[in-house]
């Protein structure tokens, strides 16, 4: 669920955004319209989503979205250089990366917002997204337009998270605060990873996936790992005119107290016990 964020853009984006099929990288007045409010964005002045802490709801910058999409509209294909490697994109790569630890091979589009404390190992953090202090965006692993990721955060090794900016009442992905989502997990389409929770190796997460407590056989909210618990990839049976399948599922398999997830060896114990490793 989602409701709208007041937006610190300018009114002007949704004027534009009506008159979308118009606009050419010739109108240098749109054309300054929009590179400020992608500014303001790759800057962490604005961002596409965030977490209400009066509601718990994920409230969607839909005015930052728009300026986002209409920057493909009005920026020209330009090329850009980083040593021998060169870029023919409209958009560049992102000029702030103040206090963030960016190993080669790190890329980071304009319209991104990486905070300071971050790590990035040779990865990809698109247009849209934030990633908050103190997290690590481990080797090869994708952090895609739109998402939100939190603080203390570690995506391992080629964990995909997915980008989302259209349709326009899209719900980007979330992952809150000392979250920990082990290599080539996939989490997408508006997915939410709730704080400390843990996700094994392999785990899909997506809006529609059933999430079941393993220890009550309780159906929990559908596309949601649950906060301060362990969860892995799973199946439950589903029958069809065809027969009865395995079904993708999550599975909850313990809670945690609050703050555990940094106890590594637990951790470990935990999904090895079910043949999954972190």
């Amino acid at each position: 669920m989602s409701t709208v964020l007041e937006s610190p853009l300018p009114a002007v984006i949704d004027e534009l955004w009506e008159r979308r099929t118009e606009l050419s990288p010739a109108d240098e007045q749109a054309r300054a319209t929009v590179v400020g409010a992608v500014d303001a964005i790759d800057a962490g002045q604005a961002r596409v989503a965030a977490i209400d802490p009066a509601t718990d709801e994920v409230i969607v910058d839909e005015r930052a979205k728009r300026a986002i999409l209409l920057a493909f509209r009005v920026l020209p294909m330009s090329r850009s250089q980083v040593g021998d490697f060169r870029y023919d994109d409209r958009v560049p790569l992102t000029t702030r990366l103040d206090g963030v630890r960016a190993l080669p091979g790190a890329i980071v589009r304009w319209g991104a917002y990486v905070a300071p404390g971050a790590v990035l190992m040779p990865s990809f953090v698109n247009i849209g997204a934030y990633v908050d202090s103190g997290t690590m965006v481990d080797t090869w692993a994708t952090v895609g337009s739109g998402a939100q990721i939190g603080k203390n955060v570690h995506l391992s090794g080629g964990v995909g998270i997915g980008g989302v900016l259209e349709p326009p009442n899209a719900v980007p992905v979330v992952v809150e605060d000392e979250v920990m989502i082990s290599s080539r997990c996939m989490v997408v389409g508006g997915a939410r990873v709730r704080r400390g929770a843990v996700l094994g190796a392999g785990a899909i997460l997506t809006p529609t996936t059933h999430v079941i407590d393993t220890e009550t056989g309780a159906e929990l909210p559908r596309g949601e790992a649950p906060a301060w618990s362990v969860c892995i990839g799973g199946t439950f049976p589903r029958t069809f005119p065809g027969g009865t399948f395995g079904m993708p599922c999550l599975l909850v398999l313990k809670r945690l107290p609050e703050g555990a997830r940094h106890d590594k060896s637990a951790l470990n114990a935990i999904l090895r016990d079910h043949g999954v490793d972190a």
